[in-house]
């Protein structure tokens, strides 16, 4: 009572304009869009997948940097100065010159163990890219049909206010005349009231998704997006030809989440080898030169160098590593639980809303005709306003239901294309 009271407030004060908002601001370009052409645009211009791009470049050259040989280290000695001759820096047979080369090699395949760490982690990026790829393509999708039944129920309050408004100027001239009530005036004026308030709501909401959908793309122009999609193609969705089962073990073999954690767990695996081969010291291999100094002239010496491993064998290291391996063992079964999961949720959102769907009645024909007569019985006053108006709010609540019903329907299918991880349904 309240809402009607505050609702016949409003309307008498704001006294109604017959103007309607278009559904696309009229500062903006119109472009319609089919589903395509928007992933297409999403693949080239996407900025969260041009950064992890550069993080799957980035870990791939980590590879090549894990191949690469040590540098050899060159030491040059001269003696500063010569006593007997009297020569600063004397580099002449009279002064002592020493030249020294040393090379690190890595034994116990470290350089090999590192590249495989290196592997592993660039192949872990590559499987992280292709997760934040079926993210974000899902929340493209569903924002894609998202937008397009909503705009169609904007169409359909587009038609009923334009239908209303006549019928309040009509009215409102017979009540300048005195020949109707003015109660029946304002109730009229409040269920316009009423539609345009819905109305701009749902306007608000596309807004908010056409703002997604540029940002997804990385459009700047700030088009208006219509999207459009193939109806028949829509309703021939179903989930004939496949069981539960069957989606969650393709699942847990498609997910590139699930890839991510396995190449993490082989990462470990490998990084656990690379840290027992530095418990191994490594070898350098110099050569000496010394002129002057040393017990003959032109001195020459092969030198040979390792650590000895008494207090440091790489302990620590080799003991995180082998916890490591662990933790990832357990975070490889939580996400496939968490995959198994997903995917029954998905199953059965999917089930429950096709098959609401499918029982629905999805023909408009019989509100369609009836309405057509509504105005007329009401104007032959054959109709009570009380019976007028809840025709026509059971004509808009039966549209604007069966086309929120069609996009939770879809959002429910591409759910379960999210969470097997691979596009079942297109």
């Amino acid at each position: 009572m309240q809402r009607l009271c505050f609702l016949l407030l409003t309307a008498l004060l704001l006294g109604f304009t017959p103007r309607t908002a278009s559904a696309a601001p009229l500062s903006a370009d119109t472009v319609k869009l089919t589903l395509p052409e928007a992933e297409q645009r999403f693949l080239q211009n996407n900025l969260s997948l041009l950064a992890q791009r550069y993080n799957v470049s980035a870990a791939e050259a980590q590879i090549l940097q894990a191949k690469l040989w040590d540098n050899p280290t060159i030491y040059l000695e001269q003696n500063a100065y010569n006593q007997q001759t009297g020569r600063v820096l004397d580099v002449t047979r009279t002064g002592n010159s020493i030249v020294q080369v040393q090379q690190l090699f890595a034994i116990a395949g470290r350089r090999k163990a590192a590249a495989k760490v290196a592997q592993q982690n660039a192949l872990a990026e590559h499987f992280n890219l292709e997760d934040l790829l079926r993210t974000l393509r899902y929340q493209l999708r569903s924002t894609f049909y998202d937008l397009y039944y909503k705009q169609q129920s904007v169409r359909v309050y587009d038609l009923e206010v334009t239908s209303f408004q006549r019928t309040v100027n009509l009215y409102q001239g017979q009540y300048d005349k005195g020949n109707i009530a003015l109660k029946e005036v304002i109730r009229l004026k409040a269920f316009l009231f009423q539609l345009r308030n819905e109305r701009q709501a749902l306007l608000n909401d596309i807004a908010s998704e056409q703002a997604d959908l540029r940002i997804l793309m990385r459009d700047t122009s700030g088009a208006y997006y219509v999207p459009t999609a193939d109806d028949n193609r829509l309703q021939a969705l179903n989930l004939a030809g496949r069981t539960e089962q069957q989606l969650i073990d393709s699942a847990q073999v498609n997910r590139a989440d699930v890839k991510a954690r396995q190449a993490t767990l082989q990462q470990q695996n490998q990084n656990l080898r690379y840290q027992r081969a530095l418990a191994v010291p490594d070898l350098s291999v110099g050569y000496v030169y010394d002129r002057a100094g040393n017990y003959i002239q032109n001195y020459n010496a092969l030198t040979l160098g390792i650590a000895v491993p008494i207090f440091n064998r790489n302990q620590g290291n080799i003991r995180t590593a082998q916890s490591q391996i662990e933790i990832s063992k357990a975070q490889l079964s939580q996400q496939q639980l968490q995959v198994q999961n997903d995917v029954q949720e998905a199953w059965r959102q999917a089930s429950q809303t096709d098959a609401l769907y499918q029982t629905a009645g999805r023909e408009t024909r019989d509100f369609d005709r009836l309405m057509k007569g509504i105005d007329e019985s009401y104007a032959k006053r054959n109709l009570t306003i009380v019976e007028y108006l809840d025709f026509y709010e059971s004509y808009k609540n039966n549209l604007v239901q069966l086309n929120a019903l069609r996009s939770n329907r879809i959002r429910a299918f591409e759910q379960l294309n999210f969470a097997v991880g691979r596009p079942l349904f297109n």
